[in-house]
């Protein structure tokens, strides 16, 4: 008994589409269209309860061994598509030799580490050396020993990260002066460097970590005008030549007398601008003789000796010199911002 024609006829068409499958993605089409829940095969094979029960067992014999021919002509395409695919892929792929080389981009140097550079060259220069110390600091390093008493309003001008009741991390570079006075006879010249930490809202001009460096000289008749020349020479060599510095009274627990130093607007030359928001100043540090209870914190006698210091803030000193607004911009890794500061040309 011959079979059912309508199994030849959808097997000759499938084996005719699979074998002009061009692409993994045809060939997925064609197994759909032929073997899928609504395929033709399938279809057909749903349909044997149609034919005669004489019939039907060699027309489901022959319709089976057609979806088998057709199953495994799909297989053997699918693995000749994947080979030619593979092929292609690697054509494509494949460099061009005869094109010239591409340069590698040179990394920027950070403006942050542009500025703390120029900074310790200054006073290097002055023979001052660089001092440093942990980040998570105790209360007595980080407020007692500089004269900030358990119930001193001041420590409120330094909202605190702590750690326990007697941990925390460091408000300012400060506790660093502590341990080298501690460790060490005056003279003492050095400057510290590094991250503080307070609880600021972080926004254009505030961050909760931020950089500081600050200065330090004790010995024998250090008065207040060796920190004048001192800030005087920074400011010149920080802002230009013709940058000039001047003291307004302040307070700090430490020093005492202390002054806030404001410099030059170097972008007006004192005339009033937008930058200097019309004052022909910029306020730039704290500054102030060492209070004579932190002499004696350290063991040093105050009748012996005297001191000067100051702080500021490196991203402040950077935000003025190349005249940013926005201090978020230090710590965006923007390549777009970065790029400006030399070292890595634009795209």
């Amino acid at each position: 008994m011959a079979g059912d024609p309508r199994v030849q006829e959808v097997l000759d068409r499938a084996l005719a589409e699979v074998a002009g499958a061009r692409s993994t993605s045809d060939l997925e089409q064609v197994r759909v269209r032929m073997l899928g829940r609504a395929g033709q095969l399938t279809t057909l094979l749903r349909s044997l309860g149609a034919i005669p029960a004489a019939e039907r067992p060699k027309v489901g014999e022959q319709a089976n061994r057609a979806k088998g021919e057709v199953e495994a002509a799909i297989a053997a395409r699918l693995e000749g598509l994947k080979a030619e695919e593979h092929r292609r892929t690697l054509a494509a792929d494949r460099p061009d030799l005869t094109l010239p080389g591409r340069r590698p981009l040179p990394g920027a140097v950070h403006p942050l580490t542009r500025v703390t550079e120029e900074i310790i060259e200054v006073f290097e220069g002055l023979g001052f050396s660089v001092a440093e110390g942990p980040e998570v600091e105790s209360d007595y390093y980080n407020f007692a020993a500089l004269n900030f008493p358990a119930d001193h309003p001041a420590r409120d001008m330094q909202d605190t990260f702590h750690l326990s009741a007697d941990t925390l991390l460091r408000t300012h570079t400060s506790p660093v002066q502590i341990r080298t006075m501690k460790a060490q006879r005056p003279p003492v010249r050095i400057i510290c460097l590094g991250k503080v930490y307070r609880r600021d809202i972080l926004d254009a001009t505030h961050s909760p970590m931020f950089h500081q460096v600050e200065g330090l000289a004790v010995d024998k008749h250090i008065t207040m005008a060796d920190l004048k020349a001192t800030l005087q020479l920074f400011a010149r060599e920080m802002f230009g030549p013709k940058s000039a510095v001047r003291f307004r009274p302040s307070f700090f627990p430490f020093t005492e007398p202390s002054a806030e130093v404001d410099v030059r607007c170097f972008k007006c030359g004192g005339d009033g601008c937008r930058f200097c928001k019309e004052s022909g100043w910029l306020e730039i540090l704290g500054s102030g003789m060492v209070h004579p209870n932190v002499l004696r914190n350290v063991g040093y006698d105050p009748e012996e000796v005297t001191g000067w210091a100051f702080g500021m803030g490196i991203d402040r000193v950077a935000l003025l010199k190349y005249e940013i607004d926005d201090i978020r911009l230090f710590f965006d890794n923007d390549l777009r911002f970065l790029q400006q500061f030399g070292g890595l040309p634009g795209r």
